[in-house]
C-alpha cells in the first residue's frame, strides 16, 4: 500500500524532498524446525562435573522442567561436560544464571570438540555482573553451526575477583 510522498527537512545541510514509504505487515517468527528441537542429554550424553551440591545435582540444570538448577560443592572454577554418545550437530545453546545473593563477575567459557580426546575450541567466553536485587538473571542463547560434535564444555569461574561464591547454572539446553 503506497502512502505517498512527505516534505521533510534534516538539519541545515540535509534537505529532503520528499520520502517514498509504504508499510509493511510484520514479520512472523519463524517457527521451530524438527532440526530445532532440544537434546535429551539423559539418553544422548553422559554428563562430567567437578562438582555438586546434593541438593542440586546437574541434573536439574539439563533436565527441562527441573527448577532447582546445578549449584557446586565448593568455590571456585567449575566444570560441566558433555559426551555425547555419538557426534551432533548443534544448533543453539541456551544458558540460564541466576544470583539473588551476592554481587560478583562471573565468567564461562563454552568449547567444543570433533573428538573425545581433541582439542577444544572456543565458541564464546562471556562475563556477567550480578547486582542483586537488580540484576540477578542472565540469560544467554547462541546460534550456532557445530558438526559432528562428539565434546561441548563449560568452565565456571564464579567470582573473577577469587572470592568465595559457588558455581551454578538454572538451565543448559543444546538444539
Amino acid at each position: 500500500m503506497e502512502l505517498g510522498c512527505v516534505h521533510a527537512e534534516h538539519g541545515p545541510d540535509v534537505q529532503l524532498e520528499y520520502m517514498r514509504k509504504r508499510h509493511i505487515m510484520p514479520t512472523r517468527p519463524v517457527a521451530p524446525s524438527d532440526r530445532d528441537h532440544r537434546l535429551d542429554l539423559s539418553t544422548t550424553a553422559l554428563v562430567e562435573v567437578t562438582s555438586e551440591e546434593r541438593d542440586y545435582p546437574i541434573e536439574s540444570a539439563l533436565i527441562p522442567g527441573e527448577s532447582k538448577g546445578w549449584r557446586a560443592e565448593e568455590p571456585g572454577t567449575h566444570t560441566i561436560r558433555l559426551i555425547f554418545d555419538r557426534p551432533q550437530t548443534l544448533k543453539r545453546i541456551s544458558l540460564v544464571f541466576e544470583e539473588t545473593k551476592t554481587s560478583r563477575t562471573q565468567e564461562f567459557v563454552l568449547r567444543w570438540s570433533a573428538e573425545r580426546e581433541g582439542t577444544l575450541r572456543e565458541i564464546v567466553r562471556q562475563q556477567w555482573n550480578f547486582s542483586p536485587p537488580h540484576t540477578i538473571t542472565e540469560v544467554e542463547e547462541y546460534r550456532v553451526d557445530l558438526s559432528e560434535v562428539a565434546v561441548l564444555e563449560m568452565m565456571i569461574t564464579p567470582d573473577i575477583a577469587g572470592g568465595m561464591a559457588r558455581a551454578s547454572l538454572n538451565s543448559f539446553a543444546v538444539y
